[in-house]
């Protein structure tokens, strides 16, 4: 069965699911806005840490563009010269509690502990970072053990037990302007995490038009957005990287190559549209789950297409990259690359200064 054929029979039966379970969107509804209530009105109240906190997050399931954003960040307040570190509660990891990844100089936690967008994160920035389901335990930490004075949370904007003074959403723009009338649903119905109301919440929304042009917003959605300061940002293909050696390569040296294409992400579609802007053929593929943990029988997998597919090499994600390098003896006959891209924003100084003006202001 073709992928094309196999993705359309996936999400029919996905949306079969969503209706069935439909009714439970009052029970989650329910739980959310009380949750939230008791926020708003100091119930539950948000602790005050002695660092500067900047959240990261979305109100839908499926990549929005989270992580890319934090690396960003923290490469811009780096930059800058604000000992800046990372916390995320670790996605997809074998483990629990609080894990120091990195002091900034060495990674200290294997991919499998930590998971893999914390691991990307500190590869990209070489920042202290650690995980913990508990954001205000791991923040103070994070703190104690590097010496930060500001960090960031991925995928924050829900857990609201920590104060926060730079409150950031990101919203996938092809999200926004979906046909279906499902998608615009609370889960398990639709795939907001929070309806489009909590954007009131925010102090700014970060608009990812990701690989494509910048579009009208939805009329029916536009009142959400009046008067929030508002920047879009995009994806920018810059090069292969090889997953093992680490050399760097430009994206016309594999132009028209027949590559094996693997992913084990949320949207793996807008992974294989941007290969195909850069001409790498995708004919060839293994799909596999989002935030997939990789073990030798995938690996094992990967090589057997690899070979009866002729492919000349296998062409990756920077986020799979980082868990298929540890394959590197059962991957040794094998040449596998990532391809590296870049969130850019369209007003990268407007951007820069709204972030550290806030920073500044805060209290």
């Amino acid at each position: 069965m073709k992928f094309s054929l196999k993705l359309k029979v996936f999400k029919s039966l996905i949306k079969l699911l969503k209706i069935l379970f439909s009714p439970f969107v009052f029970i989650y509804s329910g739980l959310v806005k009380t949750r939230n209530l008791f926020f708003d009105k100091s119930v539950f109240k948000s602790v005050k840490v002695d660092a500067k906190i900047i959240s990261v997050g979305n109100i839908t399931v499926g990549g929005s563009g989270k992580t890319p954003l934090v690396i960003y960040i923290a490469g811009l307040l780096k930059d800058a010269g604000y000992r800046v570190g990372v916390l995320s509660r670790g996605y997809g990891r074998k483990s629990k509690g609080y894990k120091l990844v990195s002091d900034g100089k060495e990674i200290l936690t294997p991919v499998e502990i930590c998971g893999d967008e914390i691991l990307q994160t500190v590869m990209e920035c070489r920042v202290p970072a650690a995980v913990s389901e508990n954001r205000v335990k791991g923040v103070r930490r994070l703190i104690k053990e590097t010496n930060v004075n500001t960090i960031i949370l991925d995928d924050a904007f829900q857990h609201r037990w920590i104060a926060r003074d730079v409150d950031l959403v990101v919203v996938d723009q092809n999200f926004l302007n979906h046909k279906s009338t499902l998608t615009h649903n609370l889960l398990p119905l639709g795939d907001l995490r929070e309806s489009f109301d909590s954007l009131k919440r925010a102090d700014a929304i970060v608009l990812n038009r990701k690989f494509f042009n910048r579009e009208e917003l939805n009329q029916s959605l536009t009142r959400y957005f009046d008067g929030k300061k508002m920047f879009t940002a995009f994806y920018k293909a810059i090069s292969f990287v090889d997953v093992m050696k680490k050399n760097e390569y430009s994206l016309e040296e594999f132009k028209g190559q027949e590559s094996l294409v693997v992913s084990g992400i949320a949207n793996p579609k807008s992974f294989l549209d941007i290969l195909e802007q850069v001409h790498v053929n995708t004919k060839n593929r293994l799909i596999f789950s989002d935030h997939k943990n990789y073990t030798v029988k995938e690996v094992q997998k990967i090589r057997k297409q690899f070979y009866s597919t002729n492919s000349h090499s296998v062409v990756t994600t920077e986020k799979d990259a980082v868990k298929l390098s540890r394959f590197n003896r059962e991957l040794d006959d094998v040449e596998i690359f990532y391809l590296k891209i870049n969130l850019n924003l369209d007003d990268e100084e407007s951007f820069k200064h709204y972030l550290i003006n806030k920073l500044n202001n805060a209290s």
